[in-house]
């Protein structure tokens, strides 16, 4: 390169946390690629060598000397006369601190160490807990080109921005790590933006790849001239190397060549997060495969259809659970939407272990009278069948419950609850059947199940019901989905007052009976497995709320 022009590559990569080594090699097969095509400059994204989110992996002095030690062999590599390489990772410094870091490598030494200034403790994030607060970062000096290098959560405010403009900064390379949430495509481009106009600066936006737990990194990776025109647009979703060729023009750096990715609408973007994170869930655990109960119900017809998007349909295990109240419309339903996946389907009746448990019981419940307990031995009759198959077979159970039975706690502990990941826990009822019927009309490149309708629309179209006793429908004792999940976004997403929620047209009694059953759920909630993040408010890291709690809107 010359001080004028430089080839950048962007590495938008799937890491898993705590894979230092794998990580490392990640970064290594990018650099190979961008030397090949000729890149200056490799980018990669916030803390790239220990994955994000490490958590309390960053209190583990063994794990930062990992880290370090991969840092440093990286940087020795860069003496072959490749790319440069921006590398995220933690980094201790002289003081004996820990910090998120970034490292500017090059010709085989690091030649710049820049701290995160800003660190996030809020929603998802609690960096302050783990990491050490960084001084303002000055620029860094890449072969003639005067670079600053905040890291993710430094863009969300101007302070460190502007410190990099006035202090010499040519252009800006981001390393991120932003989860995925309806609508953060747009909300990045709006920071983004501001930050372009208060600097005149360029910014370049790289953002991690793939599922972490119960969040999901969509990648999405960008750039913006100063005039704020969109000089690049890596694709959502998927791994990629972005070249893009760079010159300066006056005092500016202009973008002559980059690709232009067509971002998902919003269906499409919600359930290639779910797919992303069941993904990378199952397989940087190490599980075979997966197995669900398939009930003929829209919840496990949904999950099941993730499932098969994103393992493959021979990774997946279904099972049919019938009793007495199964009706003959749920077992063909069921059926048929495992034929329609090319799935493993299995019929198990429980009637004899729900018996064996009414035969055990009968003596202390002797004069009582049915209720839900004798409902939940069949729900939980199937947890323990379907933990039985997991543990003989590896495949890790998937729970089905959506976000509005997680909401008012339709939901039985040790039963449809077991499992170790749920990929539809943070949708609402309402979007279940939104996305389901969206699912039959598209199947998106990346997706590993069949096209057409994978989901039998009468699942979609009848009446919902856990078949836990005679003519049982959740509206039995749930109010209208529509009307429930309408109720729920207002308190859960919004935190509204009762007063504001009943100027939506909802009957205060109904909004108290809500609140309540949303209150005395939450030690459910605190022992249902992980799912993914698709809400800006998930059940979790976001919302925390005590169990023992007596408060009450009665405003």
């Amino acid at each position: 390169m010359t001080s004028d022009r430089f080839r950048l590559a962007v590495a938008q990569l799937n890491p898993t946390v705590g894979d230092v080594t794998g990580n490392a090699d990640l970064v290594r097969k990018a650099r190979v690629e961008a030397a090949e095509k000729g890149a200056d400059l490799v980018l990669t994204s916030e803390l790239i060598l220990a994955g994000y989110v490490p958590e309390d992996l960053v209190l583990k002095r063994a794990f930062v000397r990992r880290c370090m030690e991969v840092a440093e062999t990286l940087a020795k590599e860069t003496a072959d006369g490749g790319p440069g390489l921006v590398l995220g990772t933690p980094w201790r410094g002289d003081d004996g601190k820990v910090y998120n870091a970034v490292l500017l490598i090059d010709q085989g030494e690091i030649k710049a160490v820049r701290y995160k200034y800003d660190l996030p403790n809020y929603s998802v994030f609690d960096e302050k807990r783990v990491f050490a607060t960084g001084p303002l970062p000055g620029p860094v000096d890449f072969r003639g080109v005067r670079i600053g290098l905040p890291i993710c959560e430094d863009i969300w405010d101007d302070e460190v921005c502007e410190c990099l403009e006035e202090t010499g900064a040519e252009l800006l390379l981001v390393p991120n790590g932003s989860p995925y949430w309806q609508n953060r495509a747009e909300e990045r481009l709006q920071v983004v933006v501001s930050r372009v106009v208060e600097t005149g600066l360029p910014l370049i936006y790289c953002n991690q790849l793939g599922g972490q737990d119960e969040l999901v990194f969509d990648g999405g990776s960008f750039a913006l001239h100063a005039d704020r025109s969109l000089a690049f647009q890596m694709p959502q979703f998927e791994a990629a190397l972005g070249i893009s060729d760079w010159k300066r023009e006056g005092d500016t750096w202009i973008c002559e060549k980059g690709e232009f990715a067509t971002l998902p609408d919003l269906d499409e973007a919600n359930w290639k997060a779910c797919v992303l994170g069941l993904r990378d869930y199952v397989e940087k655990n190490g599980f075979p495969g997966v197995v669900l109960g398939l009930s003929g119900g829209i919840d496990s017809a949904i999950c099941a259809a993730m499932a098969v998007d994103a393992l493959g349909a021979d990774k997946v295990h279904a099972i049919m659970l019938p009793y007495r109240y199964t009706s003959e419309e749920s077992i063909k339903d069921a059926a048929a939407c495992a034929s329609r996946l090319g799935i493993r389907y299995d019929t198990i009746p429980i009637s004899e272990p729900v018996e064996g448990f009414m035969s055990a019981l009968r003596g202390i419940f002797k004069g009582t009278k049915e209720d839900t307990t004798e409902e939940n031995l069949q729900s939980r009759s199937r947890g323990v069948i379907l933990m039985a198959v997991s543990n003989k077979f590896g495949r890790m159970v998937l729970t089905t419950g959506n976000k509005s039975e997680m909401s008012v706690g339709y939901a039985t502990l040790y039963g449809d609850m077991n499992g170790g990941f749920n990929p539809v826990k943070d949708l609402y009822k309402t979007q279940v059947y939104h996305l389901s019927a969206w699912r039959n009309a598209n199947r998106p490149d990346g997706l590993l199940g069949p096209a057409g309708e994978v989901i039998p629309s009468n699942i979609i179209i009848k009446v919902p019901t856990a078949e836990l006793r005679e003519n049982q429908t959740d509206q039995d004792s749930l109010p209208p989905y529509d009307v429930l999940d309408d109720i729920l976004t207002c308190l859960v997403e919004h935190e509204m007052s009762v007063s504001e929620i009943e100027e939506r047209g909802h009957s205060r009694d109904l909004i108290h009976r809500v609140e309540h059953l949303l209150y005395v759920a939450e030690y459910k909630r605190r022992q249902a497995p992980p799912g993914v993040k698709i809400t800006a408010r998930n059940f979790g890291k976001d919302r925390r709320y005590p169990i023992t709690n007596r408060f009450r809107d009665r405003s």
